[in-house]
């Protein structure tokens, strides 16, 4: 996981370097999967920011059984690509 800055504040995986909000719930919520099948895992928040961001990408099968998927669709659906880019 890295860190946010010289705070070493933990970051999740799926947090954007550019993207300075803060994770929202567990670090490990969820698990994106890129169309190139790379996986990317990190928090509510980030999670769902990645999610609306890379163009054909979902979330990992098994993350159905985790209850945080239905808060990162839900947020990935409001969520323009990029979220971070236009101060949301």
């Amino acid at each position: 996981m890295a860190e946010a800055d010289a705070g070493s504040v933990q970051r999740c995986g799926a947090a954007h370097e550019e993207d300075r909000t803060p994770c929202e719930g567990p670090l490990m919520a969820a698990t994106i999967v890129t169309r190139d099948g790379e996986e990317i895992t990190g928090c509510v928040r980030h999670s769902a920011r990645r999610l609306a961001s890379l163009p054909q990408a979902r979330l990992h099968p098994l993350c159905c059984l985790s209850p945080w998927a239905v808060a990162i669709y839900c947020q990935a659906a409001t969520l323009p690509p990029f979220a971070w880019e236009a101060g949301l």
